[in-house]
């Protein structure tokens, strides 16, 4: 193998790594939403707590720690439908990715 050509597949595996990189980072921002009056993630933590308290009112920080009240039930499922709905554009998008390598 000569310079050029151990170059040029060291700067596609960088590439690659900073394509997956943004990827993440675009998705995780898409996963922020907001409800009653805050901004929330979603997350699978958030939606296994809020799966805990069924239909009651809560009290829960948002992302910028203010308490806001909210339906447990409501909230919760606003998140999984976020979540799914993000994770499974991006595992399209990631396939694509990996293909293109």
């Amino acid at each position: 193998m000569d310079t050029d050509t151990i170059v040029a597949h060291a700067r596609a595996k960088f590439d690659h790594a900073a394509a997956r990189r943004l990827l993440r980072e675009k998705y995780q921002a898409k996963l922020i939403f907001g409800h009653a009056g805050g901004m929330f993630r979603a997350t699978p933590e958030m939606i296994t707590f809020l799966g805990l308290y069924d239909d009651q009112r809560i009290v829960i920080q948002d992302l910028y720690e203010h308490p806001i009240e909210v339906s447990a039930r409501e909230l919760g499922d606003l998140m999984r439908q976020r979540w799914q709905e993000q994770m499974t554009a991006w595992y399209l998008e990631h396939e694509q990715l990996n293909q293109q390598r």
